[in-house]
Parts: structure tokens; sequence; C-alpha cells
């Protein structure tokens, strides 16, 4: 299941959807605040613009707000249902859930949005 070639493997360790041999951002330390979004202009590997047209990582903002609204759920259901929390404390829970986890979100979106649209091909000749 989390074996090259399938687009989980490119998600999960945000590698390149086309040859998954190189990762698509500069930095691999989330802790990096100003860096973890920052992603290479092309693979070095198999030459696959990252960036296919003007803008169109926006598209990944739909993701991330999937993605959001996914961890917003499961922290208020652990944050009540778990921990017995007051309902204004469920909701601090979420709000710090989505600070602490926006570098994951955003490069989860991003690499989300990219593999729908390029897929893994074992045998690409630059």
């Amino acid at each position: 299941m989390l074996k090259k070639g399938s687009k989980l493997y490119s998600i999960l360790t945000g590698t390149c959807p086309r040859c998954q041999k190189e990762s698509m951002y500069v930095d691999q330390n989330l802790l990096h605040i100003t860096n973890c979004i920052k992603m290479n202009e092309n693979c070095s590997h198999c030459g696959l613009k990252y960036q296919i047209e003007p803008s169109f990582f926006y598209g990944a903002m739909y993701v991330s707000y999937g993605l959001n609204v996914v961890i917003g759920i499961v922290a208020f259901i652990v944050a009540s249902v778990v921990f017995k929390m007051k309902l204004n404390w469920a909701f601090v829970s979420i709000i710090a859930s989505l600070v602490v986890l926006f570098p994951i979100v955003m490069r989860f979106s991003r690499s989300i949005y990219i593999n729908i649209f390029v897929s893994y091909e074992a045998n690409f000749k630059k």
C-alpha cells in the first residue's frame, strides 16, 4: 500500500508525483516555518514543473479546507467525548490543533492536489 509508485507514497513523503525520487520541497524540516511550503521549481530527475500553470496551487486551498474540517471534527470529538471538556474549551482545542498542524496541512494539501493531476511513470525519460 505504501510502496513506491503509489499516490499515497508520493503524498505522505512529499516526493515528485511523476518519478518519486526527489522531494518537492526545498526544506524537509516542518519546524522551519518560513520555509515549510517553499517548493523547488522543477524535479531534478524527471524535469516535472511543479507549478503546472500560474496559480496552480490555489486549488490546494480546497483540499486544505477539507483537511482542516476533518482535523476540527476530530479535535472536537476528542476534546468533548474523551476529555469531557466544556464547549468553550473544545473550540479552543480545535483552534490550537489547527494552528499547530498548519505546516503539515499545507504540505499535504499541495501534495494531494498535484497528485490528482500527475501520475507516476516508472520509465519516464527526461
